[in-house]
C-alpha cells in the first residue's frame, strides 16, 4: 500500500499489486475470479487503516462525468458487492467524517483531494473518457458554484496510472484530447508507429490548475501502472485486477 496522506485527520493511499495476497491484492470486485479473495483483501486494507469496511463506499464506474455527494445513508455501499455500488458514477465527495471514498483503477488516473477548511474530501475516477469528458473540472466547477468551496482551499493527489510512454493511441483518441483545447502539451506524434502518446495525469493536473486549484497543492504520484510491478494494468493484461484509491476524513 502506499500511503500518500497520514496526518491524523486525513488518511488516503492507493493499493498495490502484491503476489504475496490473495489475486495480488486485486480489490475489484467486478474483474476478479474469486469475489471472496477480494473481500479478504479489502478487509485487510480496511483493518490496515483501521476503519472498517462497512464504512467504505464505492461507485459502479462506467467512464462516466457523473458525481455524487455521499450521506450517511450511502455508508457500505459498494463495499462488499457491486449491486448497491452508486450507480454510473466516477466521482464522489464527502463532509461526513470516517466514511472511506474509493476510486477503483488499473491504468486510469484515480484523484484524491480533500479541502479542510470545509472538512470534505473525494475520489474520482478519470480514465481518458473521463478526462475528455471533463469529470474533474465538472466537479470542482459544482464545487464551487453549488457548495460554495474556494479552490484555494483544496489539496490533491493524483495517484499512479499509465504513463505518457505507455499510453498509445490512434487518430481518434487524439482528436479527442486535442480537442479540449489544454492538452496538447502533453500530446506526441511517433513517427514510427504512426500512433500518439498521451499524458491522462498531466491533462487532469492542467484541469485542476484551470479550475484554480494552486500548483503547490496538486501531487502526482508518477508510477506507471504497466511498468511498475506494483501496478494493475488492463492495457498490459485485460483480466488486470484494480487498485484501490481511498480517502478518509476523521474528526480525531
Amino acid at each position: 500500500m502506499r500511503m500518500y496522506v497520514n496526518d491524523g485527520t486525513i488518511t488516503a493511499g492507493m493499493t498495490l499489486k502484491d503476489p504475496s495476497r490473495f489475486e495480488a491484492n486485486n480489490m475489484g470486485l467486478h474483474a476478479c475470479l474469486n469475489p471472496e479473495a477480494v473481500l479478504e483483501n479489502r478487509h485487510g486494507l480496511a483493518d490496515a487503516i483501521g476503519t472498517p469496511l462497512g464504512s467504505f463506499v464505492c461507485g459502479r464506474q462506467t467512464h462516466s462525468s457523473n458525481f455524487h455527494k455521499v450521506t450517511a445513508d450511502d455508508r457500505g455501499r459498494g463495499a462488499t458487492g457491486t449491486a448497491d455500488a452508486i450507480p454510473d458514477t466516477d466521482a464522489l465527495y464527502t463532509y461526513e467524517p470516517d466514511i472511506v471514498l474509493g476510486s477503483l483503477t488499473a491504468d486510469c488516473v484515480p484523484v484524491l483531494f480533500w479541502n479542510m477548511k470545509a472538512g470534505l474530501i473525494g475520489a474520482i475516477h478519470s480514465g481518458w473518457q473521463g478526462t475528455v469528458k471533463e469529470i474533474t473540472p465538472k466537479l470542482f466547477r459544482h464545487l464551487k458554484e453549488e457548495e460554495g468551496l474556494d479552490p484555494l482551499d483544496f489539496r490533491v493527489q493524483i495517484g499512479a496510472a499509465l504513463s505518457q510512454e505507455k499510453f498509445e493511441v490512434d487518430r481518434d483518441v487524439h482528436d479527442r484530447f486535442s480537442a479540449l483545447g489544454y492538452a496538447d502539451d502533453f500530446i506526441r506524434f511517433n513517427e514510427d508507429t504512426g500512433k500518439w502518446h498521451i499524458d491522462n495525469q498531466k491533462t487532469v493536473e492542467r484541469q485542476l490548475l484551470m479550475a484554480g486549484v494552486p500548483a503547490e497543492q496538486i501531487y502526482i504520484d508518477r508510477t506507471c501502472t504497466f511498468k511498475s510491478p506494483d501496478g494493475f494494468s488492463y492495457r498490459e493484461d485485460k483480466k488486470a485486477g484494480r487498485h484501490l484509491s481511498w480517502i478518509v476524513r476523521t474528526d480525531g
